[in-house]
């Protein structure tokens, strides 16, 4: 190794070394130098005095403050010092003692007078946040856990002196409040649970203004929100606690136990208890709204009162989300008769805003109203109530029962400012023997009514099957009173063809006639000339002939219309004799035997809806007698 080449590079660390050595051993031996590097204190002891009369501690100290041998109160801040000699003074260097952010520093005094008779902690005197000791004792600053701590940051604490313990910052979160509990000060006043209300002290966080001011030791009444608090935990207990909550539909009314004993609010006529003023102890007459509050639940209670149309139910297993009425089941009553049965209840209350206060102080709790009034008077009532009538009276007359129900409660709770809103009678479960009876004989009568209702069916069943059968016919009827009158048409037809053709035959023989005389004339004149005898005779032939001629015309025509004239007045001689229907039925028939055509059955039988059946039948009978002669024989009649 070439020593000359490594002196060369590292001369420097030599150099080092010689000025330790030089501090070590003749700067610190010989002039007592002590360096102090600028992140530490020195905390000094001095072994012995040489001169003085203070060379012991007084008993019971530990730290020195005017020059004694020990632990010096007086620290060496960063720098340097001489004449602390090794032999005489030891030198420890210390850390400086920081304090995070979001915590505090608690200190408890190693050394200082003592604390006194009844106090748990030492008050706080000025010594610049603990950084001087010399100045805490000089000041009489007190052995043991301070009221003061030190804040988030850097300290030069003589750790001889002073211990420090690191703590978390109070939190109060959210809709949350905390409870406090002073563990130093006064004794509570007789009477009272908790301590008097003491301002000043920032919620907490200066405690010895709290003591100062003659705070008690204990619980607070006073609360602290939510928030980050420098608290002493040695000084202070805090309980993190829900805020009350008032839901809508709600008041809170609040019952004070501290304070002052308040004046009653509520005059001579209300004997169930005290309503005081706010900030008063007892029943405040004035009730918390919907919301929000911080309230200590130790030293108030707050009492939720709805004021909503409240349902409570006399039914098993079946309760509202309220819980009121849990405790409540389905009421058991007797009937005069001695039948137990059942029956489900349900009341609706109210209980106005400004009556609140009046019930919680009359009961405590809406718990209490139930089980204390509501329970009884309700049950009772329907128990004595059955007593007077059986099971059936009661079970038919239920809604005059409901009705009668609603308005003695509704009496009875007026009493104890509450408003009855209804009543309700619930499902009705008599004794099984009798519900038995009674559904055998509600099943008998359904049959009952259920046969009846079969006869009725079948006898409207009948109704319309003969209905039916007489709307069959009723189409072969129309059609036969269809067919008559055709045949009487077709008959006065024939009557009028009759007259026609007897009036056209005489038109005929009168044409015929004159023609022919006509012509006579024509033939005599065209001979007249050839002859006279001969036209003479001819003539007198021809006249005779055309007279002849036309008396036989004359004849022929009066006889045709005799025959016509004749067949009409026999037609309204038979119509006057046989009567118009029955005379157009005989010359139907008559027309329908000519054709062979059966219109109608054999046998037709009427008269079900009030006629005269026989007739009909008769007459029917009658006309298949004439249609069969026509068969049989052929009458030179003419109006057959």
């Amino acid at each position: 190794m070439d020593y000359q080449l490594f002196f060369a590079h590292y001369w420097w660390v030599f150099v080092i070394i010689l000025l330790v050595l030089f501090y070590k051993f003749v700067l610190r031996v010989f002039f007592g130098m002590v360096i102090v590097p600028e992140n530490r204190i020195g905390l000094v002891t001095k072994k012995f005095v040489l001169f003085g009369a203070n060379k012991e501690l007084p008993d019971g100290r530990i730290i020195a403050t005017k020059g004694e041998a020990g632990f010096q109160a007086k620290a060496l801040a960063p720098g340097l010092y001489w004449g602390m000699w090794p032999w005489q003074y030891g030198v420890d260097m210390q850390s400086f003692t920081v304090i995070p952010e979001g915590k505090i520093g608690l200190v408890l005094s190693n050394d200082g007078a003592e604390i006194p008779t009844g106090a748990i902690l030492a008050r706080k005197v000025d010594s610049d946040n603990f950084q001087d000791a010399e100045k805490f004792l000089v000041n009489g600053g007190q052995k043991g856990r301070q009221t003061a701590y030190i804040t988030a940051g850097t300290y030069r604490i003589n750790t001889f002196a002073f211990t420090i313990t690191i703590a978390d910052m109070v939190i109060i979160h959210e809709n949350m409040v905390g409870i406090v509990t002073t563990l130093d000060g006064h004794p509570i006043e007789s009477g009272q649970i908790a301590g008097k209300y003491i301002d000043g002290h920032n919620n907490f966080q200066d405690f010895d203004t709290f003591l100062k001011n003659d705070g008690n030791r204990g619980l607070q009444p006073t609360i602290v929100l939510a928030g980050s608090y420098n608290i002493n935990p040695w000084a202070i207990q805090i309980e993190e606690v829900p805020m009350t909550d008032v839901p809508i539909g709600h008041v809170g009314v609040v019952i004070s136990y501290i304070g002052e004993d308040g004046k009653d609010l509520t005059g001579d006529s209300f004997k169930h208890g005290n309503i005081v003023s706010k900030g008063q102890r007892g029943v405040w007459m004035e009730a918390f709204g919907p919301g929000k509050y911080p309230i200590n639940k130790y030293t108030m209670k707050v009492e939720l009162v709805p004021t909503t149309n409240l349902v409570l139910n006399w039914a098993n297993a079946r309760s509202e989300s309220h819980q009121l009425d849990k405790n409540l089941s389905t009421i058991t009553v007797r009937s005069r008769d001695g039948f137990p049965f059942n029956l489900d209840v349900s009341q609706i209350i109210h209980i106005p805003a400004n009556e609140a206060p009046k019930v919680i102080a009359r009961f405590g709790s809406m718990n209490n109203l139930v089980s204390q009034v509501l329970e009884p008077t309700i049950g009772n009532y329907f128990r004595n109530s059955a007593q007077d009538s059986d099971v059936i009276s009661f079970l038919s007359t239920r809604k005059e029962r409901q009705s009668s129900a609603k308005e003695h409660i509704r009496e009875v709770l007026e009493e104890y400012n509450v408003n009855a809103v209804d009543t309700l009678i619930g499902d009705i479960v008599p004794p099984e023997a009798l519900m038995k009876t009674l559904t055998d004989r509600k099943i008998a009568e359904e049959e009952q009514k259920t046969y009846q209702t079969q006869k009725m069916a079948q006898e409207q069943r009948q109704g319309m099957e003969k209905e039916t059968a007489i709307a069959d016919m009723q189409k072969e009827i129309v059609k036969a009173q269809q067919s008559v009158e055709i045949a009487q048409r077709t008959a006065d037809a024939t009557v009028k063809k009759a007259e026609g053709d007897a009036n056209s035959l005489k038109l005929q023989v009168d044409a015929e006639a004159t023609a022919t005389k006509m012509r006579a004339n024509a033939e005599a004149e065209a001979t007249k000339a050839r002859a006279g005898a001969q036209a003479e005779a001819t003539k007198l032939n021809a006249s005779a002939d055309a007279e002849k001629i036309s008396k036989t015309g004359l004849a022929e025509a009066e006889k045709i219309m005799a025959i016509g004239k004749s067949t009409a007045e026999a037609y309204e001689l038979q119509v006057k004799a046989m009567g118009g229907d029955n005379f157009t039925r005989f010359k139907v028939t008559e027309e329908i035997g000519k054709g062979n055509i059966k219109v109608m059955p054999d046998i037709l039988i009427g008269g079900s809806n009030g006629t005269d059946g026989g007739i009909n039948g008769l007459l029917g009978m009658k006309l298949m007698e004439l249609m069969d002669v026509k068969k049989d024989t052929k009458l030179d009649n003419p109006l057959t």
